[in-house]
């Protein structure tokens, strides 16, 4: 998740079944507001927890520096089986997990990060360098501050051989409206059309999306999902798709 949108002025309100940031940590501690910023989407708030940070858009809890496995397998799974040079696209920049596990892949040529908060960028200059391993520092990464979107529309754009969506908290609940756009007919058109003929679509989600995962069934021929268990409430999700229909 990378884009977000009231006020932060106390804890973060968990959405029902959603857990409460840091309640899962023996001796978990108060957090601590780092800094406020006025986003593109609103008001972001980095706050520190312990050893660890949150990130929160106009009170709404986005995504922290616990675990981040479903997060690596975002890239992972979407370049699993790819010969190199692969040029892969991340959506959301968020706290570096997925950007990180990149560059580890030895396939993996070069990385364009589209996020168009300049305060998440900022922080991976400061608190968040050590989770994205300074990779915002990396020649085979270019980071693009925009939104998707807008990215995705451009004309004579690059394709992608992996195209990694991590800018809301699934196809169901996005960060602002605007983003269910990318979820729907026209946004895979969108997507797909930035997709080399060998290259993997790839979604991450707090939850299943059994009406997205239908919309990826008629759009693709084949499309996996895999399923992350977290300490509470229902895994995380990725979908995988390949092998996009013709549109229409």
């Amino acid at each position: 998740m990378g884009d977000g949108a009231g006020t932060a002025s106390g804890p973060a309100v968990a959405e029902p079944g959603e857990f409460e940031p840091g309640e899962f940590e023996p001796g978990a501690v108060e957090p601590v507001v780092v800094e406020r910023a006025a986003g593109v989407g609103g008001e972001l708030v980095l706050r520190r927890a312990g050893a660890h940070y949150e990130i929160i858009s106009n009170g709404v809890f986005l995504m922290d520096t616990r675990g981040g496995a479903s997060e690596r397998l975002l890239v992972r799974a979407a370049v699993q089986g790819l010969d190199g040079p692969v040029r892969l696209l991340i959506g959301g920049l968020g706290v570096g997990f997925s950007l990180a596990e990149a560059l580890t892949l030895p396939a993996v040529a070069h990385v364009t990060v589209v996020e168009r908060e300049p305060a998440v960028i900022a922080w991976h200059a400061a608190e968040l360098r050590p989770f994205s391993r300074g990779a915002l520092d990396d020649p085979r990464v270019t980071v693009e501050r925009a939104d998707l979107l807008d990215h995705l529309a451009a004309p004579h754009g690059p394709r992608y051989d992996a195209l990694c969506l991590d800018i809301d908290n699934g196809p169901d609940w996005t960060v602002t409206p605007g983003n269910a756009r990318l979820y729907g007919a026209a946004g895979l058109d969108l997507l797909t059309a930035r997709l080399t003929p060998r290259g993997t679509l790839a979604v991450w989600s707090a939850g299943a999306a059994p009406a997205f995962e239908a919309l990826l069934r008629g759009r693709f021929s084949r499309v996996r999902t895999r399923a992350v268990p977290v300490p509470r409430g229902e895994p995380d999700v990725v979908y995988l798709a390949t092998g996009p229909r013709p549109a229409g």
